[in-house]
């Protein structure tokens, strides 16, 4: 065939001259449908970095099988059909990868069901679309692989017939499918409108008390027969525009020039090859798969313009009212379960330094608490109580509860009620030289181990592990300090602010890890003033940081987030907050680095660090972010993509002459081990350059 004749040619003729030995012939034929086969997988995997190698494992697995290809007119839904397995295969990998890590009795939720959180974020433009963009991610699993296709139908892509047989159906199977999907997509529709509607039902709030925000199998059918059975919310499944009319306004997602290129090079480099057949793009192909990684970085990377020189040198924050220290009592008797029993991770235990000696401890705690207590004592230095919620129910404003070294293995829900005033902070500490450790195993799994409805609170040098759902949560609280926790292990978030009158907390030099959700979250709610400053966030299931939903800004500084499940920093989806993150740095996590994830607001990045993760480095792509002096190198699919109404300056992309080289090291060795004596992170020379650019977090 003449490259005339194969522009032209149907897709039966091209398949047929393929099998035949055309390498032009399948040039065309592979190109002719690699736009769809990306829609379907990014829309089904939800933006997710995987999305890429799916699609080039998509068209490897379809060349290899071309020749089995017995009647050509069935080459799209063929192709479609392979590409509707690998979206099935991933994601139960993925599922079975998370159950393994973080096992029952817990519920492990969908890894990859942000539709709304990781994709479409032109969905934002009207407000029915964006509910819809959220409504995806409670669909279960097989309805949000569904929808993937049927959007390609509604957009006249694919036929019913396509469809059906890449779900291997009869189409009136498919038609009965496709209809329950599109009822359940409108039943969540109806959740995510009553869950934003102000003020909320009040049957509706008293059910999420105790909700993390992971749309969870639990969750999701217990709010969507509250949604459904409830007078007042049931209202909201009325007035729906029709999806097919909000999704055909959905432009299609672009495939990237790299995976383009990639897979050209691939066709092409092959035409030269001795052999008479197309089929020995095999092996060409598969070379292609193997070097994506190296492939992309040529394609996206002009080198990173900028440095950092970056946590090694953070001096530990100071709250805005410094809490009270605690010095030791007269002679009290140590706790049977002494802290040498109690070892605490690296990464929650502090070592001594030069850098800075620790705070002097010069007051007495009014209240004492001690494993080997009891809840008939006094309170008293001699007579300590045993649990923490009596120290907690009798507490007043300006008094200070401390915590003797041990472990302490609350049976129910911690909670916090009584407020302090900003003159007189109520004070909750470990025990000075000594670590108390919070086992929350033993709490209900439906329970968030501490919840907190209380203001202007100091909760510091503590440790809390083992909760079975969400481990502290601070509800509409205002004016409190979170400094020096570690918190970790847990079944749901590790640190959660949330819900409206969130306003002027402080989370400071404190980690969070090993968490099956997000490490520190400030979500659902609003309010002004609140700060992230000099934290980790690592090895969570979720997001490292995640800011998703919340109405105002927050401000994040020298705050490390690496190898989470999900991005390292997630500042969406559906805001207009113009949050703040600056000297910060985001390495391996198997998502973004940055992500704005729908936010429309003015987000501001500055001297920011990303790095080798799977994603983008700063995933802009609808915020008018601005974007300063931010160095990313070495991100798998690129180290950057911004919208159109983005300002950048001074950042890496935009320099000459940077590459993995130009950091000091690259080994993060230590970068997860003890803190300093004065609670600042570790010392390390990982990432570190010295220039102007990227987290440089020796100064401001």
């Amino acid at each position: 065939m003449t490259e005339s004749q194969i522009a032209a040619a149907p897709d039966s003729a091209l398949v047929r001259a393929a099998q035949g030995g055309s390498v032009g012939a399948l040039d065309q034929l592979i190109t002719n449908h690699l736009s769809l086969i990306y829609n379907i997988i990014g829309r089904a995997l939800n933006g997710h970095p995987d999305v890429d190698d799916l699609v080039q494992d998509t068209m490897l697995q379809a060349i290899r099988s071309l020749r089995s290809l017995r009647d050509p007119d069935r080459f799209r839904s063929w192709l479609i059909a392979i590409a509707y397995r690998r979206v099935q295969m991933h994601l139960r990998s993925r599922k079975m990868t998370l159950s393994r890590r973080y096992p029952e009795p817990v519920d492990v939720p969908d890894p990859l069901g942000d539709f709304a959180e990781r994709t479409t974020a032109e969905l934002v433009v009207a407000e029915q679309r964006r509910e819809l963009a959220e409504a995806g991610r409670w669909l279960e699993e097989n309805d949000r692989e569904l929808l993937a296709l049927w959007w390609q139908e509604a957009r006249g892509d694919l036929s019913r017939a396509e469809l059906a047989a890449a779900l291997a159906v009869k189409p009136k199977h498919a038609a009965v499918r496709v209809q329950r999907m599109k009822a359940q997509l409108d039943l969540a529709r109806g959740v995510v409108r009553a869950l934003r509607a102000k003020p909320i039902c009040p049957e509706l709030a008293e059910t999420i008390r105790f909700w993390d925000g992971t749309a969870d199998s639990l969750w999701r059918k217990r709010l969507a027969r509250h949604v459904r059975d409830c007078p007042k919310c049931h209202v909201y499944l009325a007035g729906m525009v029709s999806p097919e009319r909000l999704l055909l306004g959905i432009s299609l997602l672009p495939v990237p020039a790299a995976l383009t290129a990639a897979v050209q090079s691939a066709l092409h480099g092959s035409a030269a090859a001795t052999q008479p057949a197309a089929m020995s793009l095999v092996a060409n192909f598969s070379t292609m798969v193997q070097q994506k990684t190296l492939a992309v970085a040529t394609a996206t990377t002009v080198a990173v313009g900028g440095g950092l020189a970056w946590a090694v040198l953070y001096e530990p924050a100071e709250p805005e009212t410094p809490p009270v220290a605690v010095a030791p009592p007269p002679a009290v008797t140590p706790s049977a379960e002494t802290p040498a029993s109690v070892r605490p991770s690296a990464a929650a235990s502090p070592t001594p330094s030069a850098a800075k000696p620790p705070p002097e401890v010069t007051t007495k705690a009014d209240i004492y608490v001690a494993p080997n207590g009891s809840d008939t004592g006094d309170g008293s230095a001699a007579r300590p109580y045993a649990t923490i919620g009596k120290a907690i129910a009798v507490v007043e404003p300006g008094q200070t509860i401390a915590l003797r070294g041990g472990t302490y293995k609350p049976t129910s829900p911690i909670s916090i009620t009584t407020s302090g005033t900003a003159r007189k902070r109520i004070v909750l500490t470990g025990y000075s030289g000594e670590r108390a450790v919070i086992d929350a195993s033993a709490i209900p799994a439906d329970k968030w181990a501490i919840t907190q409805d209380a203001s202007y609170w100091t909760v510091r040098d503590l440790e809390l592990s083992g909760a079975r759902s969400a481990a502290y949560t601070c509800v509409s609280c205002s004016g409190n300090v979170f400094q020096r926790l570690s918190v970790h292990g847990n079944g749901g978030s590790g640190l959660m602010l949330r819900d409206p009158g969130t306003s002027a907390n402080q989370v400071l030099d404190s980690d969070f890890y090993d968490n099956r959700g997000s490490g520190l979250a400030v979500q659902f709610g609003d309010g002004d003033g609140n700060r992230l400053r000099g934290n980790r966030a690592f090895r969570n299931g979720g997001d490292g940081v995640n800011l998703g939903d919340f109405g105002s800004a927050v401000t994040v500084e020298y705050t490390w987030s690496f190898e989470n499940g999900a991005n390292g920093f997630a500042v969406g989806p559906g805001d207009d907050a113009a949050h703040r993150i600056r000297h910060s740095a985001s390495w391996g996590n198997d998502g973004h680095g940055f992500v704005d994830e729908g936010n429309t607001g003015a987000i501001d990045l500055s001297n920011n660090t990303a790095f080798r993760n799977t994603g983008l480095g700063f995933a802009m792509t609808t915020a008018p972010a601005v974007l300063r002096r931010n160095a990313a190198i070495g991100n798998q699919q690129g180290e950057f993509g911004l919208s159109a109404v983005s300002r950048a300056d001074g950042n890496s992309w935009q320099e000459q002459g940077w590459s993995e080289a130009t950091f000091q090291t690259t080994d993060p060795a230590g970068t997860d081990g003890a803190r300093r004596a004065d609670g600042g992170l570790p010392g390390t020379g990982y990432l570190a350059t010295g220039n102007g650019t990227g987290a440089s977090m020796s100064g401001d």
